[in-house]
């Protein structure tokens, strides 16, 4: 038996976009998803989120399926544009609403509520001025997580403030495979350091707000390992990579500065956005770090890129083979474990005393498994691949890193991205047709986890 923690949250996730549908319902804005998703060739089969999991009108039953499952906690993200149309200071009283019933029904049913303030979905009104590369979203997040803090803040009492922002700066605004669609690599790296400032000012404006509230970032992260540690060529490509997606937020939250190696690389594409403070403002105490884990990248040799999707290695100008090897999820991903203990225990090593606790707030897989004539989802694979990650987490605990809640990506299949509806990562099945739900057999096996507390 490997036990976790007493205390220990264990939790799933999902996010507004991917599962709310209701897009053009009881006043919400657009948001740069919605414009993104309506361009032909950006989203796979012309997908969008206007429909998704239908859980604006569904999430009374959502709960329900939680607590069978016995979650002890759900990390939602709130869609900015439901609750400001426009990114500005008007609200629109049915978004707060909607949030108000479903978060009283996550805390009457026992879940805690961790609110993720913005996972990708900008209201198009800020986008049209500028989106992320103006420095005028910053002021206006900070006004949103106020807001939130103040109506929400009696009940809500983790607020997490972007949803991957090496996503939201690279994918976003380097490779343009998400929403706005932008492919430039010095934009990536301004709105990089954009992300950066605006965690800061957002979680002070909380903490003003409501002093017990705590609040940390949510950072996807990745291992780069070298296919020969001896090669100066990977050795360097990998620590371009490393600095670029794990050291640009973690050197800035503990350390004020960026990496060297981007400063010497790159410096003219970005030294200039950042402003006098602005290192002053990402060095916050924050009360978590809530860590994104799926797979590590591996770096070799190539006589040109082969770059996999979601990577940047390219953009950065590295001439590697990325491509991952052995046993590879729907997604094309590698599965590789190890990777997630290694990434805990070296920040528990390098940062010691000044580290906060650790969330892991997304993990989990994409396998297509839907139900049989029985209508069992035997999904073995996805229960493989959890148990595994959830051993290497109990490893990196066992090392003495503080991990205080795991959350399981993802409560549902829903709408991946520019993937559209292709990839199924959920626990539970949803049939786009009927929206009928199907707790998959990785729902029971993880509901027995988190009965047991343990492996």
């Amino acid at each position: 038996m490997k036990s976790f923690p007493t205390g220990f949250i264990w939790g799933a996730a999902t996010a507004a976009y991917q599962i709310e549908g209701a897009a053009q319902e009881d006043g919400r804005g657009l948001s740069i998803w919605d414009t993104f998703s309506k361009i032909e060739g950006n989203v796979l089969n012309g997908d969008n989120g206007d429909v998704a999991c239908d859980h604006y009108h569904r999430w009374h039953d959502d709960i329900e399926h939680m607590k069978r499952i016995g979650l002890k906690g759900y990390r939602l993200s709130f869609s900015w544009s439901r609750l400001f149309p426009a990114g500005d200071s008007t609200r629109e009283p049915r978004g707060f609403a909607f949030y108000d019933a479903l978060i009283d029904g996550l805390l009457a049913a026992g879940i805690e509520p961790l609110v993720t303030l913005y996972h990708w979905d900008l209201p198009q009104a800020l986008e049209d001025k500028g989106g992320w590369r103006n420095r005028e979203t910053i002021t206006a997040f900070g006004e949103y997580a106020a807001a939130v803090a103040e109506h929400f803040g009696d009940r809500v009492k983790k607020i997490a403030t972007i949803n991957e922002p090496w996503c939201v700066a690279w994918l976003g605004h380097g490779l343009g495979v998400h929403a706005p669609g932008i492919k430039d690599r010095s934009t990536a790296f301004i709105v990089a350091h954009h992300t950066v400032v605006a965690h800061g000012v957002a979680a002070r404006r909380i903490k003003e707000v409501r002093p017990d509230i705590l609040v940390g970032p949510v950072l996807n992260q990745a291992n780069y390992p070298a296919d020969d540690v001896n090669n100066p060529e990977l050795a360097r490509a990998s620590e371009i990579l490393d600095a670029a997606q794990n050291r640009w937020w973690m050197s800035a939250i503990f350390e004020g500065k960026y990496p060297e190696i981007l400063h010497s690389e790159f410096g003219s594409e970005f030294e200039s956005a950042i402003s006098p403070g602005d290192m002053e403002i990402a060095q916050f105490t924050n009360d978590f770090i809530a860590l994104n884990y799926y797979f590590d990248t591996r770096v070799g040799l190539a006589d040109k890129a082969n770059p996999v999707a979601f990577d940047n290695s390219a953009l950065l100008g590295l001439q590697i083979d990325t491509m991952p090897r052995g046993e590879l999820t729907d997604m094309g991903w590698p599965i590789t474990p190890s990777g997630l203990s290694n990434l805990l225990i070296r920040w528990h090593k390098q940062y010691g005393a000044q580290l906060p606790p650790f969330a892991i707030a997304e993990n989990g897989v994409a396998y297509g498994d839907g139900p049989d004539g029985n209508g069992v989802v035997a999904d073995t694979r996805r229960i493989d691949y959890l148990q595994k990650h959830l051993s290497a987490l109990h490893d990196a605990i066992a090392e003495g890193v503080n991990v205080i809640a795991y959350y399981q990506w993802s409560l549902m299949d829903n709408f991946e991205w520019s993937l559209g509806y292709s990839k199924r990562f959920g626990i539970i099945h949803v049939d786009y047709q009927t929206q009928k739900r199907t707790l998959k057999n990785s729902a029971l096996w993880y509901s027995g986890v988190i009965a047991a507390n343990g492996l």
